[in-house]
């Protein structure tokens, strides 16, 4: 018996599932976008379920459309023939997945949302199935072979699935307007969190803030640093706006006997880099990294140039941005 070639295996069944996902796409059509629309304009989540590897799928379709604005929540087609279409409320619908849409398990599940009228989209390739022939949007799957030939085992069908319920996830994201702020809010744990977290929800502020007058003696200056530990303080003109910055890297450059006798403005760096209350902690990151020039403090300032906040690079690597 000969040995196959594991890699050459491996890129016939991405090949496969890649023109899978091609087909795909090329099949998108009008129930897709009315789909969109219907769950869109629902008033309650979107029930997921499936069988098997289908109902894997689900699962993971489910916990996308959650945490992208659409609430959702998967039920297994056994379980809810034994009480679990309680969970179902009348603001509900219910998007069922099989690749032949005539499962079995699912028909008691159909069944109730024929008789509530509860709206049913199913995702499947079986065009002309029992799950088709009663759902009010049908999101087609290409009839594919599966990648792994006689055995026919789910697997460019499941990819196709995931990527259709991707899709479904982005098209409503994007038709609700749904931002970046909104996602941090169903996901604030982790590295994805992390970088979502905005500048103003981890910048030093009020009392913690070192400031000072551009026309202040740098002894002022100096005792403000060191009081903030921030090892900085930024220059304000008199309207308040933020218009340099003195490091300790700028102290090392001005040091000599007169240091104590000039005054901020002698000494700051000008036209700091600043950022916006808004703005990711990522960015803020990036910000201090950029450039030849890196940087370990930065000024968050509003619209009008005035210093709000400032962040430190310890601040952002604490909290897990990278």
């Amino acid at each position: 018996m000969s040995q196959s070639d594991p890699a050459a295996s491996a890129r016939r069944v991405i090949e496969m599932e890649l023109e899978g996902l091609k087909r795909l796409g090329e099949s998108l059509g009008g129930d897709f976008a009315a789909a969109v629309t219907r769950l869109r304009d629902l008033p309650g989540r979107v029930i997921c379920a499936g069988v098997g590897k289908s109902g894997h799928v689900a699962r993971k379709i489910a916990a996308t459309l959650a945490s992208t604005g659409t609430p959702a929540q998967f039920i297994h087609p056994t379980e809810a023939s034994h009480g679990d279409l309680g969970m179902i409320s009348p603001d509900d619908a219910v998007l069922a997945l099989s690749k032949s849409g005539e499962t079995r398990e699912l028909g008691d599940l159909v069944a109730y949302c024929r008789r509530f009228a509860t709206p049913l989209i199913a995702m499947t390739s079986g065009g002309q199935s029992m799950l088709a022939r009663a759902a009010d949007h049908v999101l087609t799957i290409p009839d594919a072979p599966e990648a792994c030939g006689e055995t026919r085992a789910p697997t460019t069908s499941t990819t196709m699935m995931m990527a259709l319920g991707d899709a479904l996830a982005v098209a409503l994201l994007e038709a609700r307007g749904f931002t970046a702020e909104n996602f941090r809010t169903y996901h604030p744990g982790g590295a994805l969190g992390a970088a979502l977290t905005a500048a103003a929800d981890l910048m030093h502020t009020g009392v913690s803030l070192p400031l000072a007058a551009e026309t202040d003696p740098m002894t002022g200056a100096l005792i403000e640093m060191s009081e903030k530990g921030l090892g900085c303080v930024g220059a304000v003109d008199a309207d308040g706006r933020l218009t340099g910055v003195i490091t300790d890297g700028d102290l090392r450059r001005h040091m000599g006997p007169d240091l104590l006798t000039k005054t901020v403005a002698e000494v700051m760096t000008r036209d700091p880099r600043t950022i916006s209350p808004g703005a990711l902690a990522a960015d803020a990151l990036r910000e201090m990294t950029a450039g030849a020039v890196k940087i370990t403090v930065l000024f968050v300032a509003d619209a009008e140039g005035r210093p709000v906040g400032v962040l430190h690079i310890h601040d952002l690597l604490r909290a897990g941005v990278k």
